[in-house]
Order: C-alpha cells, then structure tokens, then sequence
C-alpha cells in the first residue's frame, strides 16, 4: 500500500530527469529548468469559462484571472528568464477579446516582462498577437523539444501538453485523484494549468503509443508537493 506521508517526505523538492536534464516539478502545474531559468506551463486556457457561457453553461468568470494570478506568483518567486506556454493557451480565436480589460493589462505586463514563448495549439494555432511574446510550433533546447501534442514513442527529450494528465492512487482506502506530470525519463506529459482544465486518466487508451506499458511514473500533484507514484500502482477511471 502507497504510504503518502512517506513519499511526500522523501519528495519535498521533486526533481524529475527527462533525458538528463533536471526539472523542478512545481505543485501549481509547472515544471522548472534552473540551468536555463526557464519555466514551462501547459493548457492555460484562457477565458475557458466565457466561452461555456456562450453556449448557456454559466460558470464563474474568475478562471482566466485565477490562472494569471498563480503565473504571477510562480513568476516572482522563481525570476525566469523564459516562460514557455505549450499550446491551448487561449481557449479559442476569439478568447482574447472577450477578457477583460484588467485581466489582459495583467497578462501583458507578465508577458513583456520576460522571454515569452507561446507554442501554437490545436485551441490557438495562431496565438494572439496583441500579447507579444514569440509564437513558435515547437522549442528545441538541447535534448530537449517543447511542442503542444506528444508524438508517438519513441519521442525521446519531448516536453509536452494537450493530454491534461491525471492520476487516481487508493490511500488507505481512499481514492485520490489528481492532475499529475507523467514521464517515463525519456519525454514528460505536462498536466494543465488552467483553472477550469480538466483531466484525463494516464491509464487511458490515449496513453498507450505515448507510455506503453507501466515502465513510467505519475508525478501527482498536492497541495505543497509533487509525488511520484509508479503506474503500477495507479488506478483506471
């Protein structure tokens, strides 16, 4: 049986190698390259719920705000150089017109306040303009690649988004279920960090041609910590 307490204490500061390059794993969502000061961040999706509003599914309109707010926060404590957004940082095309006034003078002050990257998505192929930054389709650093959608393995060194990875583990007998960052060493799956993303089992099908078999680990995410838990020990949905 998983021993949570053990495993956080083990874990405080996670650091997970994708092709020998560390990244410090965040519990906000983010993943942290100190060599290169670089953060990475995946599935913003901004003004998400404005967009559910406009079909009729009225949800509160604090997503797009709460999810800056925490880049913000990531931002002045780790003072990157670069931020790397992968893909679907906007909800939609026509996103960055319906935010509001504030809440994009508070994005383009973080924006133009380092080297931004927006990799384009399935969401935003073309991310807007109005927020500076440099779009690209993927990143290349080193053994490294950044790009929005995994690709099939091997993929070795790809640092990707799109999935919303999540992870359930049984406690005790309590079900835990979670966003998780999941990697087997040689790619890693980013989970999203927009408020209102939600989450796909990494046991799923969809998984398969990405972390074939169970020679991988789900990186859950807590409150204060991120904990590696071996597929192993996962649960389906």
């Amino acid at each position: 049986m998983l021993d949570l307490k053990r495993e956080i204490q083990a874990t405080a500061h996670p650091s997970l190698l994708v092709c020998g390059q560390a990244f410090d794993l965040m519990p906000e969502g983010a993943a942290w390259l100190a060599d290169e000061r670089l953060l990475v961040v995946a599935d913003l999706h901004f003004e998400k719920g404005s967009a559910f509003a406009a079909r009729g599914l009225p949800l509160p309109p604090y997503d797009t705000r709460a999810t800056i707010a925490r880049l913000e926060a990531l931002a002045e404590k780790l003072k990157p150089q670069t931020l790397v957004a992968l893909g679907d940082s906007f909800h939609d095309r026509e996103a960055e017109h319906r935010m509001s006034p504030e809440d994009a003078a508070r994005l383009s002050r973080l924006s133009y306040s380092l080297d931004w990257i927006w990799i384009a998505g399935n969401h935003d192929p073309v991310p807007p303009r109005a927020f500076g930054g440099a779009v690209m389709e993927e990143l290349r650093i080193g053994p490294l690649t950044f790009r929005h959608e995994p690709q099939a393995a091997p993929s070795t060194g790809e640092v990707a988004g799109h999935l919303h990875p999540c992870a359930a583990v049984r406690v005790r007998g309590r079900r835990l279920r979670r966003r998780c960052f999941a990697s087997d060493g040689t790619r890693m799956i980013m989970p999203a960090f927009g408020a209102y993303a939600g989450g796909l089992n990494v046991l799923d099908t969809a998984y398969d041609d990405l972390l074939p078999g169970f020679d991988f680990h789900a990186w859950m995410m807590g409150a204060k910590t991120v904990i590696p838990v071996s597929a192993r020990r996962l649960e389906a949905d």
